[in-house]
């Protein structure tokens, strides 16, 4: 058998010990896929004081110098949060000669493409489907459409908190402050949501997806990026008397040679993928040129989702190619049609020129079709319908 894998991990929160869990659990299986034994030699933590490992022979230390230091040592997984000192710590693990695996989103959105480079400088590879929908295989899925299709589109619940807080406030007709009140007592959301609700942490995920689908980020600057706090219970139950749910959803799409990328609530019909998607899970729809449309569906974080993908990545360690792939031309038209509810009394009157009223589907209620082009001109009022628009039927009235 080869010399073991050394790896050093970074973080013992929930991410960090399912890493460390899974490798000890799994051994046989990694062995058998890889040829040699994985073997945790480090674990980077903030208080040695509060973690204990089962196996004495791991260092267990706070100070980062004496993992990047350790003689054997060749992956290097990063399991904590924030940009720094994690990028740091990156840096120095790749510029030793290590390979290195991140499920930090923030960090991951904001750098991604320095450590690719630096990575290919050094001869080593950067494995980041943690960062991405958890427990969902969804970087290297892409990977593999893109070698013979072109992605057109992805739509995307990419944050299991704002997906939970919805489908609460629907089903058990809870006020937004109770759904969130419950999602932090049962540890689905942070002391401070903001991340979650607010879409930053979706556009992270965003933002990493389109670098996979495109090489390259969307505009920041451009983005559009709305949260569901404003979202009421009474909008929701209104709606789902129509047979649509609110939905919080990233998207992808490369039009006149720029990336189009929103976060925001949407009402999505029962004849798309998403509308079936509740609670705490993740779920993508990708429309690609061959294929057609594809659905992928699962846990979207957690100690063990999270940490399947990073197994994932260590097993495909040696896999050069772990970096951004994308076709030049691809994915590319000059704008898309959508489709959009205006809701309110006063919603014509706001209205882009581009777009056209297809029908009135209730009292103060119309579906429009627009222009992607114009999405940052859509505000409050309206909501990007997801489905067709046969799929919502109107109504004389709505109880």
């Amino acid at each position: 058998m080869k010399e073991a894998l050394h790896v050093a991990l970074l973080g013992y929160g929930t991410v960090g010990k399912g890493v460390y869990e899974t490798i000890k659990q799994h051994q046989g299986r990694l062995q058998k896929l890889l040829g040699k034994e994985v073997k945790v030699v480090a674990v980077l933590v903030k208080n040695i004081s509060k973690h204990k490992l089962s196996d004495r022979s791991v260092i267990l230390t706070d100070q980062y110098k004496d993992i990047i230091n350790i003689q054997k040592l060749d992956v290097v997984i990063d399991a904590i949060v924030g940009i720094e000192p994690a990028y740091s710590f990156l840096q120095q693990a790749i510029n030793r000669g290590c390979h290195v695996i991140t499920a930090n989103k923030e960090m991951f959105a904001h750098h991604s493409k320095d450590l690719h480079a630096l990575a290919k400088e050094k001869g080593v590879t950067v494995g980041f489907e943690a960062t991405v929908a958890g427990g969902i295989p969804i970087i290297q899925t892409l990977k593999r459409l893109l070698n013979a299709n072109k992605v057109q589109k992805i739509e995307g619940i990419l944050n299991g908190t704002s997906n939970f807080i919805l489908t609460k406030m629907r089903e058990e007709k809870l006020l937004f402050t109770d759904a969130l009140s419950l999602a932090q007592d049962l540890g689905y959301a942070e002391a401070d949501p903001t991340n979650d609700i607010d879409g930053h942490d979706a556009f992270f995920k965003a933002v990493i997806l389109s670098e996979v689908l495109f090489g390259e980020q969307p505009d920041w600057g451009k983005a559009v990026r709305v949260g569901i706090s404003t979202i009421k219970s009474e909008d929701i139950a209104y709606f789902q008397s129509l047979g649509l749910r609110f939905k919080h959803v990233a998207s992808l799409q490369r039009t006149n040679k720029t990336v189009v990328c929103t976060v925001r609530p949407v009402l999505v019909s029962e004849a798309h993928p998403l509308y079936q998607v509740e609670d705490v899970q993740n779920a993508i729809n990708i429309e690609a040129d061959i294929v057609g449309n594809i659905s992928l569906q699962g846990p979207g974080a957690g100690m063990f989702p999270t940490a399947s993908a990073i197994i994932e990545d260590i097993i495909h360690i040696d896999d050069k190619e772990y970096g951004p792939c994308f076709e030049e031309e691809s994915s590319i038209s000059e704008s898309a049609e959508q489709l959009w509810i205006a809701y309110g009394e006063n919603a014509l009157l706001g209205l882009p020129e581009s777009a056209e009223v297809i029908k009135k589907i209730a009292d103060y209620t119309w579906l429009v079709k627009g222009d992607s082009n114009d999405n940052a001109k859509f505000d409050i009022r309206y909501y990007q319908l997801l489905g067709n628009a046969d799929s919502v039927k109107a109504v004389e009235k709505v109880h």
